[in-house]
């Protein structure tokens, strides 16, 4: 593993184009040798878009995998590139002041999107605001600590493993930080609803509904896209919701997917296809996979 991150640290000084060549064609490699995931990725995109024929749900997980080689190697330049070059390479739109202005709790809600890290660069980039977020360790521990060492190098920024309780996560919250939140995992169905998700029932977390109804908090959509020929990066800050939470959090985490729903149809190779996000089942639904 460390000669893989000595390699991260080599390929961070090519050109970002050069890096998106070399990442599609990592991309188009692993293609037909990854057939565990290229299996679950056609799977959930026949779950998700049961009107597309089958070349055209398979065009879509090709063209994943492809961006999922990009986000593997240009993972270096965002582990590694000056904050000057990481600046001049993503490119931030809406309102991306609201965090800062905000007197009270923010919550970042950011879906999985190969693009998910630049997202978290992003903010600790161009928002003041302190932000912290919740880490899953890492069973390699040379991956962990360069995991560790890459989120945290801008020196504003906490993480908390999701095996502590949730009493530091939410003090430091209480004490003003934003909360970088990865809702569309997962987990299992403790503390999760079965809410639709394209149409399938679908465990997801009610965390985030109630903890921005417990904190009183603002929750803002943001989504990084990959621009395509290495242009870059695009980061958009959505205006903070103003109907959420209610005090319904089995309907705030339905509304939640819906809204997800909507930015993954404006880019769904983008969207992380290679988990299983529907393998928990309701009681008595056979496996999906």
């Amino acid at each position: 593993m460390r000669a893989v991150l000595g390699l991260l640290w080599v390929l961070h000084w090519l050109p970002l184009p050069v890096l998106a060549w070399l990442g599609r064609g990592l991309g188009a490699v692993l293609w037909p040798f990854a057939g565990a995931r290229r299996r679950i990725a056609l799977r959930n995109l026949a779950l998700c878009f049961p009107e597309k024929t089958e070349a055209e749900r398979r065009a879509i997980a090709f063209a994943h995998f492809q961006w999922l080689g990009r986000s593997f190697l240009e993972r270096s330049v965002l582990w590694y590139a000056s904050p000057a070059r990481l600046k001049r390479l993503i490119h931030v739109e809406g309102e991306v002041g609201f965090a800062d202005a905000h007197p009270g709790a923010v919550m970042w809600l950011a879906p999985h999107f190969l693009g998910l890290d630049v997202a978290g660069v992003a903010i600790q980039l161009h928002i003041a605001r302190r932000g912290c977020s919740i880490y899953q360790s890492q069973s390699h521990p040379v991956v962990d600590a360069a995991l560790k060492r890459a989120r945290l190098r801008f020196g504003n920024a906490s993480i908390f493993s999701r095996h502590e309780t949730a009493k530091p996560l939410l003090r430091a919250i209480r004490e003003g930080m934003g909360f970088f939140n990865l809702p569309d995992m997962d987990f299992g169905a403790k503390d999760a609803a079965f809410v639709p998700f394209f149409g399938v029932p679908t465990a997801t977390l009610l965390a985030p509904s109630r903890m921005a109804r417990l904190l009183d908090m603002k929750v803002q959509l943001v989504v990084a896209e990959l621009l395509p020929g290495g242009r870059g990066y695009r980061v958009r800050f959505h205006p903070p919701w103003t109907d959420f939470p209610t005090a319904d959090a089995q309907a705030d985490t339905a509304e939640m997917n819906c809204r997800l729903q909507a930015e993954i149809i404006k880019m769904p190779a983008q969207y992380f296809w290679v988990h299983k996000r529907f393998k928990t089942r309701p009681p008595g639904e056979p496996s999906l996979y």
